[in-house]
């Protein structure tokens, strides 16, 4: 794995314990809902569940949640194909504003998937 990977991976880890470490129901609540939203069950697979996520943090234009689902997504085996599709996705709803992070996660996609231009 990238250092870059390893060090948004390890950064994201830490942090989270440090804010669930605080007494505050409505922050345990909402990482436990978005816990729940990506587990396995439903009508929805584990990997699509994760490429819907993909799509709306590009339209939202986070970048630590898209790198956070294209990992998630490389690791349930979505295919390469199936995350740029699902990246063009949120282009098309969210506009060129998109672009720069769509730089961004095609970066850091390659650097899950140690792929090389």
């Amino acid at each position: 794995m990238n250092d870059r990977v390893e060090h948004f991976t390890e950064y994201r880890r830490k942090m989270n314990e440090r804010i669930l470490a605080t007494d505050n129901r409505v922050i345990k609540r909402m990482f436990s809902l978005d816990s729940l939203t990506y587990s396995e069950g439903g009508a929805l697979d584990v990997k699509q569940k994760e490429l819907m996520g993909l799509v709306a943090s590009l339209v939202l234009r986070c970048d630590d949640c898209v790198s956070y689902h294209i990992g998630k997504a490389v690791e349930v085996g979505a295919s390469h194909d199936e995350i740029v599709e699902s990246m063009s996705i949120g282009l098309v709803v969210g506009g060129t504003i998109v672009i720069p992070h769509m730089r961004r996660a095609v970066e850091f996609l390659d650097e899950v998937t140690g792929a090389s231009e």
